[in-house]
């Protein structure tokens, strides 16, 4: 059956203006790291596109290696692309990356001009693109001149096959050095993709004011921290978890009994704002307005419908970020 978009699609999501460009994102967004590789069941993966799609997330952020294997999460998004979304390429943001081993030999990694410009080339012919709305650096290069990495991203805006550049887990002074560059090259930097959340906030120590004075947004990945603030480990490792999954990012050991105690003091806090933990480390991440949007992950509908939701109370009382960050610093 031929897919249909929903017409309310746009009635429930939030949008928001990315830095000081034009460009709007939804609050959340959807990443295809897990679930949507060669591993996955495809039907899956299409159906949570599908209803994200029907929420109003319009953007869909992939890189080069995702799968498992490398490049199947952007295959399989192009299939989806060509049965689904052919007719709504326009109303989508679809980015993706380059910065992690992809081929053999000495041009496959990193961040040299050869390799992204070529990367690039891949991932648009693997998803049945012309061009990608935003194309990130994945990570700094140490061995590459930061110059040459930018250089290539003006260059791939130029050759019209991205619209938008942006870097993801640089630090504060490799940003600056970036939105330096890139304002002289004449292709701004309009996003960077840092890991951020309630127990990872390292772009507190200085990147949110360098992104904040330079009018760049910012989209947080792994915002749940792999599942650990839902209410999935609040018990223990679930079989279907991703710390119980060979192929998930999220190994057991991170579940330590102090995490856990945090967690589930956490959890007390959003059952009082009616909302589940999850919901909450989402509406979290987004408080202030500091953050453009969250980058959700998900293995089934109900995940992102969930997470959607948490939209409906973004707002926290000074008391409950007092409470809130005792706990986190306990």
């Amino acid at each position: 059956m031929t897919y249909q978009a929903s017409k309310e699609r746009y009635s429930s999501m939030k949008y928001n203006r990315c830095g000081n460009s034009g460009l709007l994102l939804p609050a959340i967004s959807l990443g295809l790291w897990h679930n949507f590789g060669g591993v996955d069941t495809f039907e899956n993966g299409r159906a949570m596109l599908r209803r994200a799609f029907d929420l109003g997330i319009t953007h869909f952020d992939l890189a080069n290696n995702y799968g498992p294997p490398p490049g199947s999460a952007e295959e399989m998004f192009g299939s989806s692309l060509k049965t689904d979304f052919a007719p709504y390429r326009d109303e989508l943001i679809i980015s993706t990356k380059a910065g992690y081993k992809m081929w053999e030999g000495p041009y496959g990694d990193w961040g040299s001009k050869k390799y992204l410009v070529a990367s690039l080339d891949q991932s648009l012919k693997r998803m049945g693109l012309d061009y990608v709305d935003i194309f990130y650096s994945h990570r700094p290069d140490p061995n590459t001149p930061i110059e040459e990495t930018m250089q290539a991203l003006d260059l791939i805006v130029r050759q019209g096959k991205a619209l938008y550049v942006g870097i993801s887990s640089y630090n504060a002074q490799q940003t600056e050095e970036a939105v330096k560059i890139l304002n002289e090259l004449g292709t701004p930097l309009v996003i960077h993709q840092p890991n951020y959340s309630m127990l990872n906030r390292w772009i507190e120590d200085g990147l949110q004011d360098v992104l904040s004075d330079n009018g760049v947004g910012s989209i947080a990945f792994c915002p749940l921290e792999q599942g650990l603030l839902t209410s999935k480990y609040l018990s223990g490792v679930p079989t279907d978890s991703r710390a119980a999954k060979s192929t998930g990012a999220l190994s057991e050991d991170r579940i330590t009994e102090d995490t856990i105690a945090k967690v589930n003091r956490l959890n007390e806090i959003a059952k009082e704002r009616d909302q589940n933990l999850a919901q909450m480390a989402l509406a979290w991440v987004l408080r202030e307005g500091r953050v453009t949007s969250a980058l959700i992950g998900a293995s089934k509908v109900s995940q992102i419908e969930e997470n959607v939701a948490a939209l409906n109370n973004l707002d926290f009382s000074e008391e409950e970020l007092n409470r809130i960050e005792d706990i986190l610093k306990s």
